[in-house]
């Protein structure tokens, strides 16, 4: 199967670009079909996806969307048929991309946030009951860069306090955990399909679980809260995914295993090349109970280094190397959510992570060539400022 790069990554100009798409001649085909028929609205081909996406996780039921953030907000939204109400809180970590935190107050309801691991970028286990109340609905752990967030602790603690399990597993297609898939061990899991993940809709999102009658909430969610015809049963959203998105989703199913496969070649290469910074950078590291779903490839500066963040990107994007933030602290580095009242100081790891971290890309499109002259970068960096590693 051809696997084909998206255009975008190609007219950035950078040697190194952070991300790809990959559309397969069978979504063209079927793009094509869907076109002919006039019907490109939600149909066939977005039921067939589901169908095949929760395969792949081994999960009964899929949920199309329109996009990630939505599939976070339909699946707290879901929560209200489990005895939630409006303003009821969720546990998500303080690190992530501000879609996290929006999508649960989309849904009526409340983040309440928890400071991260700077070595796992993920929600810290030893800090989560602590902030749970007796409004507290769910929590939402975020499997960031496809790092598996420590879920059997996450498990304990939602068990003993009768909550719900939402993953975040936006950027963790593929990644395992003790022997199970990332997005089939909590109630529900949220993904984004946007352009740079492993399975690509360009937009659009997905839920999935084994709950008959969650996954019904959810259809009714993304439909304005519609059963049947014309019954509101709940107050919902309009979060479809159409044929042509899921005609592209459907072309890189095929590949999954090929897209995944090449994508941890490329982690685990840059894990080995990295290792010899270890003393200047955190990265990620995978664990022998865990398998990494490779979004991306994060940096963190460590403490007490002769150079800033700041400085490091520049050096790396001068040189052909794209990248992006390590995300924000969304309760206190977001100024959309001043109005929490939470200061600088209050989640001081994930503000370090943001501060001090970027990530650059390890897709399929990305050869060892290119990962050895990002090595190279970095070393010329690190010599530019006498820095011994």
């Amino acid at each position: 199967m051809k696997i084909e790069a998206g255009q975008e990554s190609k007219k950035a100009g950078y040697k190194v670009p952070f991300g790809t798409v990959s559309i397969t001649d069978k979504a063209r085909k079927l793009i094509d079909e869907a076109l002919e028929t006039k019907w490109v609205t939600k149909g066939k081909y977005v039921k067939e996806f589901e169908e095949k996406f929760a395969a792949l996780f081994g999960v009964k039921y899929g949920v199309a969307v329109s996009s990630g953030t939505d599939a976070d907000a339909l699946a707290c939204a879901a929560l209200y048929d489990d005895g939630a109400s409006r303003g009821d809180e969720v546990i998500v970590p303080a690190l992530s991309f501000v879609a996290t935190g929006n999508a649960v107050f989309q849904a009526g309801l409340t983040p309440v946030f928890v400071d991260v691991k700077r070595e796992t970028l993920n929600i810290d286990p030893d800090k989560i009951e602590a902030k749970i109340t007796r409004r507290t609905r769910a929590i939402m752990p975020v499997h960031l860069m496809g790092k598996p967030a420590e879920m059997d602790r996450i498990i304990a603690i939602a068990q003993k306090h009768n909550l719900k399990i939402i993953e975040d597993a936006a950027e963790a297609h593929g990644a395992e955990y003790r022997g199970k898939k990332i997005g089939a061990i909590g109630h529900m899991a949220c993904f984004s399909l946007y352009a740079a993940h492993i399975v690509t809709t360009i937009e659009g999102g997905i839920i999935i679980t084994d709950s008959e009658a969650t996954a019904e909430a959810l259809r009714s969610l993304r439909n304005h809260g519609m059963t049947g015809k014309f019954t509101f049963q709940r107050i919902g959203f309009s979060a479809k995914m159409n044929e042509i998105e899921a005609a592209v989703g459907l072309g890189n199913i095929d590949i999954f295993h090929q897209i995944l496969e090449k994508r941890r070649r490329n982690m685990l290469y840059l894990i080995e090349k990295f290792a010899r910074f270890d003393r200047i950078f955190i990265t990620l590291k995978e664990e022998p109970h865990e398998k990494l779903g490779p979004h991306a490839f994060s940096i963190i500066l460590r403490e007490g280094l002769p150079f800033t963040k700041d400085e490091f990107v520049a050096f790396i994007e001068s040189k052909g190397v794209d990248s992006r933030n390590l995300f924000y602290s969304m309760p206190t580095q977001c100024p959309s959510y001043a109005f929490l009242g939470h200061k600088l100081g209050d989640f001081p790891d994930a503000e370090y992570c943001s501060d001090h971290g970027t990530h650059i890309g390890i897709h399929q499109d990305i050869e060892i060539g290119q990962l050895d002259y990002c090595v190279d970068v970095v070393e010329s960096f690190l010599k530019n400022k006498g820095v011994r590693y």
